[in-house]
C-alpha cells in the first residue's frame, strides 16, 4: 500500500511534469513560430463570432446551448473514476493470483487459514463485512486467546465477483441513461450549430406582397432626372 509520502511524491511528480510540458511547449512555440502580424490576426476573436459593432451585444444563443450540453456530458465522466476503483479492486480480489489466505502470502504464517493482509485491506476498502467470510478475519482482529478463524477462500472470491458484476451492471445502466440523453438532444437538433430546414422544404410560407412606391426627389420632378 502506498504511504502518504509516496502519494504526495506522485502528485508532485505529476504536477511538475505537467508544468514542465506546458512551459517547454510555450518556449518552443515562441522560438519556432513565424511572426507575421496583420490586421486580421490582431482582431478580437470571440468564440468564432465575427466582431461586428459594439461588444455589448448578445451573440447566437446556440453557442450557450452547445456549451451547456458539453459541460453536462463532460462532467458525467468524473463518475467513472470511483466505479473504476471499486471494479478494479473487486476484480483483483477475485483473481486466482491474489493471496487470499495468510498461507498464500507467507507459508510460515502462524494462522495459515486466516485472511492475508492484502485481501483484508481490499475487503476493508470495499466495505465488505460478510458473516460467511468472517468479520473477525476481515478486520484482522486477533488475540492470543482468540486466534483468527478459518477463512473460506471460495466465499471471499465469490463475494468479490458479485461486487465486480454489480458495479459492471451499475456503470452499464448509467452509461445507457447517458447515451439516451445524448441521443435525445441530438435528435432534437440541439447539437446543430445551424439548424437544418430540410424537414420544412414542402411547407408553403405565405408572405404579404411587396409594394414599391415611387418617390420623387425634392425640388425636381422625376422626369427631369431621367432626361438629364
Amino acid at each position: 500500500m502506498a504511504t502518504p509520502v509516496a502519494i504526495v511524491a506522485y502528485l508532485g511528480l505529476f504536477a511538475g511534469a505537467a508544468v514542465a510540458f506546458l512551459f517547454i511547449n510555450l518556449v518552443v512555440g515562441k522560438l519556432v513560430r513565424p511572426v507575421l502580424p496583420n490586421q486580421e490576426k490582431l482582431e478580437v476573436y470571440e468564440c468564432g463570432e465575427p466582431t461586428i459593432g459594439s461588444s455589448f451585444v448578445q451573440f447566437d444563443l446556440r453557442f450557450y446551448v452547445v456549451a451547456l450540453l458539453f459541460i453536462i456530458f463532460d462532467v458525467e465522466v468524473a463518475f467513472f473514476f470511483p466505479w473504476a476503483t471499486v471494479f478494479g479492486k473487486a476484480t483483483q480480489l477475485s483473481s486466482p493470483n491474489m493471496p487470499v489466505l495468510a498461507a498464500d502470502a507467507d507459508p510460515g504464517a502462524t494462522n495459515p487459514n486466516a485472511l492475508s493482509p492484502q485481501a483484508a485491506e481490499r475487503l476493508r476498502e470495499l466495505g465488505v463485512n460478510s458473516p460467511e467470510i468472517s468479520a473477525v478475519g476481515v478486520r484482522g482482529a486477533t488475540t492470543a486467546n482468540a486466534p483468527a478463524p478459518a477463512i473460506d477462500r471460495t466465499a471471499v472470491q465469490e463475494t468479490a465477483r458479485k461486487i465486480a458484476k454489480t458495479s459492471l451492471w451499475d456503470i452499464g445502466v448509467f452509461f445507457a441513461v447517458l447515451m439516451v440523453g445524448f441521443a435525445y438532444v441530438w435528435r432534437r437538433g440541439d447539437l446543430d450549430w445551424v439548424r437544418s430546414t430540410r424537414n420544412h422544404a414542402g411547407e408553403v410560407v405565405e408572405r404579404a406582397p411587396i409594394t414599391l412606391e415611387k418617390v420623387e426627389p425634392r425640388g425636381r420632378p422625376i422626369g427631369s432626372i431621367l432626361t438629364a
